[in-house]
């Protein structure tokens, strides 16, 4: 499976893509891998690209072609892949919904906690086959150093920007079923639990990564105020707008996050 140049060693840094990061423009694309794991029976397929000389992978939690939803996602068979590839850090990019005042749409953050609301997926690799229960500590769900390594990556890109976006220091991430958005009624609640932004892939995905030992750390992109903050409705057309303009200043954060993180 790992041809040559290919070496698999656990120091990998991996990039998984969400809503409007299906690809990365700004690197040299190298080769296409393909995993077979035991949750999928389809292979997960990951791209290796290369900046200033260091490898990572990309890897588009929806599809290539944005096709799978927020509850169908495999996410156990996404970071078995990503382990068999060596990879010891992921960087999740998330589309949120802002509920804090500093979120408004073009603004990103760097959470530091999350709540958990989806419900019905595969959400561990410890349910089988065990020889005893096993537990996790997941009391900070985030990776401290891979996130400050993100927060000096955006303060890099904002220095050299002409247009500056403005970034939360943390923050907590409330994980919604999906995949329609919430109602006005349920993000008041959102609120009142603590939550500051909402998105619908953090989790399972940070706990498995946790399971596996790996590095976490998420960069959300607000592309909306989430459901009530504002009068009005939501409007699409206005969100893929937003994460339109806001995936260049992305590509830029990850080429500096590449050069120093991995």
């Amino acid at each position: 499976m790992f041809s040559a140049p290919w070496v698999v060693s656990r120091d990998m840094l991996a990039i998984i893509g969400g809503t409007g990061l299906s690809s990365l423009d700004g690197f040299e694309f190298v080769e296409e891998r393909a995993v077979k794991t035991t949750y999928a029976q389809t292979e997960v397929r990951a791209s290796v690209f290369v900046h200033e000389g260091r490898q990572f992978l990309f890897l588009p939690r929806h599809g290539n072609e944005h096709q799978i939803p927020p509850h169908k996602i495999n996410y156990r068979a996404n970071i078995a892949a990503l382990v068999d590839l060596g990879v010891d850090k992921i960087v999740g990019i998330n589309a949120v919904g802002g509920i804090h005042g500093n979120l408004g749409p073009g603004n990103f953050a760097i959470p530091d906690q999350l709540i958990d609301y989806s419900y019905g997926r595969d959400a561990t690799f410890f349910e089988s086959d065990l020889q005893q229960v096993t537990h996790i500590d997941f009391s900070y769900p985030y990776t401290e150093r891979l996130r400050k390594f993100l927060l000096h990556a955006v303060n890099q890109v904002n220095k050299r920007s002409s247009i500056q976006h403005g970034v939360m220091d943390g923050g907590v991430y409330g994980c919604t079923q999906g995949p329609r958005l919430e109602t006005a009624a349920e993000v008041r609640k959102l609120e009142r639990d603590g939550c500051d932004m909402i998105g619908m892939t953090g989790m399972p995905e940070a706990a498995l990564a946790r399971e596996m030992e790996i590095e976490y750390a998420s960069l959300a992109l607000s592309v909306n105020w989430a459901a009530g903050i504002t009068d009005g409705s939501i409007s699409l057309d206005d969100m893929h707008r937003v994460l339109d303009e806001g995936m260049n200043f992305v590509a830029a954060v990850l080429q500096d996050l590449v050069r120093n993180a991995s």
